[in-house]
C-alpha cells in the first residue's frame, strides 16, 4: 500500500491493518508522510477562548459545559467584543497564528450573530487566522460567518457513528455532518476531529478516522483529543486509554489525512514530554497553547515553548510574519508565563 495520498475510500480492514502495524514501523511511515507534506520541525500554534461558558443544552457525556450535569463550572454570558479582541492580542503576542472562539451553545441564535460577526472581523484585522465553534450551523449562518471573514469552523464528529449514541443523544451524527456540509458550501475551512478514551472500542477509533478521511474533502485541521475526565460528568470514571494507543491514533490520522494539520489537543496534562514528542514524530503538527482549554487544564505556555526548544522545533510562521518576529514571540513566551484563562479542546 502506498501511503501519503489523499483518499476518500478507506475501508475498515485497511485502517485496522494500520493500527496493528509494529509500532516503530507505523511511526516511520507516519513521519515519512508528514515530511512529504509539511515542514517537519514546525508546529502550528492555536489558542482557544471561551466566549460563552456553561449551560449548554446538549448532553455530551464528556463535557463539563453541559447543563445536564452538575460540575463546578461557573456559567458565563457571551463575552464582550472588546474583551475578546484583547485576549486575541495577547495570544498573538505569545506566538499564536490562529485564534479560536468557542461558545457553549446548541447553535447560535439570530440575536447573537451581530456580536459574533464583529468578533470575527476585529480578530481577523489583527492578522490572526480565525476559527469558531458555536454548535450547529444552518446554511444562512454559515454564509454570514464567511462574509464576516471567518477562516475555520470547528465541529467535531467526536467518535464513530456506531458509538455516537452512547456519548450524545441530543444531536445526531447526521446533524454534525450537515453542519460540516454548510461550512464547506460557504467556502470556509473545516476543523473536525474527535475524542478518544471515552470507553470506546478500537473499532470506534478506526471508524472515527474513516469518517473524517472519507468526507468529500478532508478537514484542513483534525484535533485528536484524549478525554479529560471531569467530576460530575458521566465519563468521570472511565478507564484510561493506553498511551501507545493514543500515539497510534495520531500516526494513523497523519497517514490517512496527509495534508491536514493533526492537532495534539485536549488531554496533554496527562502526557509527559516524551509522549508528546512521540506524537510530534508521529505527525502531530498543531497544538492549543496556554494554561486553559476553555474549562480544562492545558500544559502551561512556557512549558510548551521550552519543550519545542528542546526538540529543535519552532512555531509555524505565516507568510505575513517574519522569522524574527516569531523568535521574539518565542523568547517572550518562555520569559513570561501566560496567566490569562484561554483555551480548551475544540468540541
Amino acid at each position: 500500500m502506498e501511503y501519503g495520498i489523499v483518499r476518500h475510500d478507506w475501508k475498515h480492514a485497511e485502517v485496522k491493518a494500520l493500527f496493528e502495524m509494529p509500532f516503530n514501523d507505523l511511526l516511520f511511515y507516519a513521519a515519512s508522510v508528514h515530511r512529504k507534506n509539511f515542514k517537519q520541525n514546525e508546529v502550528q500554534i492555536s489558542t482557544l477562548l471561551s466566549i460563552k461558558t456553561g449551560a449548554c443544552p446538549e448532553d455530551c457525556k464528556y463535557c463539563p459545559q453541559s447543563g445536564h450535569y452538575k460540575t463546578d463550572l461557573e456559567r458565563e454570558r457571551l463575552m464582550e467584543v472588546e474583551k475578546v479582541v484583547n485576549q486575541a492580542k495577547l495570544a498573538k503576542e505569545k506566538g499564536a497564528t490562529r485564534f479560536c472562539m468557542g461558545a457553549a451553545w446548541s447553535d447560535p441564535k439570530d440575536r447573537d450573530m451581530p456580536y459574533i460577526e464583529k468578533m470575527v472581523k476585529e480578530v481577523s484585522a489583527l492578522g490572526l487566522e480565525t476559527c469558531m465553534t458555536l454548535g450547529k450551523l444552518d446554511n444562512q449562518k454559515a454564509h454570514a460567518l464567511k462574509d464576516a471573514g471567518l477562516d475555520y469552523y470547528n465541529h467535531n464528529l467526536d467518535t464513530s457513528p456506531e458509538y455516537y449514541e452512547q456519548i450524545i443523544t441530543t444531536r445526531t451524527y447526521a446533524d454534525r455532518l450537515n453542519t460540516i456540509d454548510h461550512v464547506r458550501d460557504a467556502g470556509m475551512k473545516v476543523c473536525s476531529g474527535g475524542i478518544v478514551g471515552m470507553g470506546e472500542q478500537a473499532a470506534d477509533r478506526y471508524g472515527l478516522l474513516m469518517q473524517l478521511a472519507n468526507l468529500p474533502k478532508q478537514p484542513e485541521s483534525v484535533p485528536i483529543n484524549m478525554l479529560v475526565k471531569v467530576a460530575g460528568t458521566p465519563l468521570e470514571d472511565v478507564d484510561d486509554l493506553d498511551h501507545f494507543e493514543f500515539i497510534r491514533t495520531i500516526a494513523v490520522a497523519r497517514i490517512m489525512m496527509p495534508e491536514s494539520y493533526v492537532r495534539l489537543s485536549a488531554g496533554r496534562t496527562a502526557m509527559n514530554e516524551q509522549m508528546q514528542s512521540m506524537c510530534f514524530f508521529a505527525g502531530a503538527n498543531s497544538i492549543f497553547y496556554g494554561d486553559k482549554l476553555l474549562t480544562t487544564e492545558n500544559p502551561e505556555a512556557d512549558a510548551d515553548m521550552n519543550l519545542l526548544k528542546k526538540l529543535g522545533m519552532k512555531p509555524e510562521t505565516r507568510e505575513d510574519y517574519s522569522d524574527e518576529a516569531y523568535e521574539a514571540s518565542l523568547n517572550s513566551a518562555i520569559a513570561d508565563k501566560v496567566t490569562s484563562e484561554l483555551f480548551y479542546e475544540a468540541k
